[in-house]
């Protein structure tokens, strides 16, 4: 594969017939070029940390950090992949936000959940995390301000959405403000990592349903149990030889469990999309997705008229979902997802035509489409 030049070449020419030693003395003298441009970097983040803090701005600018990934994105000439010079990045902008202001991040479950990696993968390592044992903890946390921000999770590729947090996105006040994906590998993990000594499998309802039929072939005589996540499952696993958890890699590394098996989802393509929930809706990025919810009267045509707008505008739709109303049996009320943000022209022309046909409408948020 061909590389495009790079912007700033390499100070050192590289040569194949160079010692070991010799291009290790080259990758030492590197290293301290780039200590020392980060710190030039945090330096200059400090001093936009002081003037946020005397108008106050708020330290995490999803608009501002989409713009520094596409920017690196574009920079990169190889041969580091684009993933890799991103998830360094992270980092990079998660330490630098760190020394503005120390966020704090709740999310649903306790340590090592997929939840509270996937606040990593978003937020780094920078930041405060606060584990909440349900997902209405997490929005009450963020609908108080106690927190920044709340990572909770809206749906998952094989079982499909959280109906717990739809609800309470049309019922809360606060807004969506970003969106993650995290693939998703589960692996059975137990003290003893022998599978001859399970008599009792732990995990989540949405876990144990992605890996149903795994479960039903290879463990058929033990006892298969629900508990409230993935980590709440190892924990109680570290506990009892004969109890394993069907749990993230991490969760092992964290609560000392062995893997009995690993990937033993039904589904290998297993992405579970979570929502990152604040009082701060982000600025339009030209990468955005937008959510709503909306009710109409039940009549013939209803939804494809209300969808209409949308074509329209040229608008491409990427999620839509139904949920009862709650208010009276066999109404609902509609989740949609689309491509765009609430402040663009042709978004808001679509929104207000559909405002117009329906018995209420509620914008979730407008946020940057995953990585």
């Amino acid at each position: 594969m061909a590389f495009r030049l790079q912007s700033f070449p390499p100070r050192f020419s590289l040569s194949r017939r160079e010692s070991v030693d010799a291009l290790r003395k080259k990758i030492d003298r590197v290293d301290s070029r780039i200590v020392a441009l980060l710190n030039e970097r945090a330096s200059l983040a400090l001093e936009i940390g002081r003037q946020k803090n005397r108008t106050g701005r708020p330290v995490y600018v999803a608009s501002r950090e989409r713009a520094v990934y596409r920017q690196v994105s574009e920079a990169n000439a190889g041969p580091l992949p684009a993933a890799s010079v991103r998830a360094v990045y992270r980092e990079v902008l998660s330490a630098c936000r760190g020394i503005e202001a120390r966020m704090q991040v709740a999310f649903f479950g306790p340590e090592a959940t997929f939840t509270h990696m996937a606040a990593q993968r978003h937020f780094g390592s920078a930041v405060r995390y606060s584990s909440e044992p349900t997902i209405g903890d997490v929005f009450r946390e963020v609908g108080a301000r106690n927190v920044d921000y709340g990572v909770v999770p809206v749906e998952n590729s094989t079982e499909g959405v959280v109906t717990h947090t739809l609800d309470l996105l049309q019922e809360s006040n606060v807004q969506i403000c970003g969106e993650v994906s995290v693939d998703i590998e589960l692996c059975l993990l137990s003290r003893s990592g022998r599978a001859k000594d399970v008599r009792r499998i732990l995990s989540h309802s949405h876990a144990l349903g992605q890996c149903r039929r795994w479960l039903a072939a290879h463990c058929a005589g033990a006892a298969v149990e629900e508990v409230s996540s993935t980590a709440q499952a190892a924990r109680e696993a570290r506990s009892d030889r004969e109890v394993a958890a069907v749990s993230s890699r991490l969760a092992g590394e964290v609560y000392g469990l062995r893997i009995v098996q690993a990937n033993i989802a039904d589904n290998h393509d297993n992405i579970t999309r979570f929502f990152v929930i604040g009082d701060d809706p982000p600025s339009p990025t030209g990468e955005d997705k937008t959510s709503i919810v909306f009710a109409a009267k039940d009549r013939v045509g209803v939804l494809h008229d209300l969808l209409a707008p949308f074509a329209k505008h040229g608008i491409d739709l990427t999620k839509i979902e139904s949920r009862p109303s709650r208010q009276k049996a066999w109404e609902y009320v509609f989740f949609i997802d689309f491509r765009g943000h609430q402040e663009e022209p042709q978004v808001k022309s679509a929104l207000e035509q559909l405002s117009g046909n329906c018995m209420f409408l509620k914008v979730l948020g407008s946020y940057p489409r995953s990585l």
